[in-house]
């Protein structure tokens, strides 16, 4: 049995709770190909990665002229490992085990009643079916419980309507820096997350 998980927020979830997050998580009809939300861990790197690498190429062209993802791109589909081990970072996987999906949130380093979402990805193959959507709604369940109030996203162009969907709404454009002298247009957007 796993300990007490300490989220970033100095929140405390013990394995009662987390059981009962697990839990709803469940009882989430197991409609489209997944088949179950778990924490990931380091051990996820190569799969992750190789999700990132093979779908955001395919995902991102339609919104971004080819100059900008030649830069961006080796920097944006690897897998971060501290982001793998933080206890808020998810994968769906399917009925065969294979990870579909991934993506989760952190907490602001300056307001800490913020999380933003992160990273996320669902295999380019099972668009539209419900993978991103029950990752999103898994990651913002977990920080409410946390007691977060707010959630910041940084929407990838193509994303934005994904995300409008889920209950944020667009605050406006802006540059994410990912290195010097390369940034990755984005869309700054928000939500407020309800208190259980």
């Amino acid at each position: 049995m796993r300990g007490p998980l300490l989220l970033c927020t100095g929140t405390v979830i013990d394995n009662q709770e987390r059981k009962g997050l697990e839990m709803v998580d469940k009882l989430i009809p197991a409609a489209g190909p997944v088949r179950h939300v778990r924490a990931s861990t380091p051990a996820d790197l190569a799969a992750v990665d190789a999700l990132l690498a093979g779908s955001y190429p395919r995902l991102l062209k339609r919104d971004y002229p080819p100059s900008v993802l030649v830069t961006a791109l080796p920097l944006i589909s690897r897998a971060q490992p501290a982001l793998l081990g933080s206890g808020t970072y998810y994968v769906a996987e399917d009925a065969q085990g294979e990870i579909i999906g991934a993506g989760g949130w952190s907490v602001d380093r300056q307001l800490r009643h913020r999380g933003h979402i992160r990273h996320v990805v669902a295999d380019h193959r099972l668009q539209r079916r419900g993978i991103a959507r029950r990752l999103v709604g898994h990651a913002l369940r977990i920080a409410s419980a946390a007691g977060l109030r707010e959630m910041e996203c940084w929407a990838t162009l193509t994303a934005v309507r994904f995300y409008e969907a889920m209950g944020f709404a667009g605050e406006g454009p802006m540059e994410v820096p990912l290195a010097p002298g390369i940034t990755f247009p984005c869309m700054r957007m928000r939500q407020r997350l309800e208190q259980p």
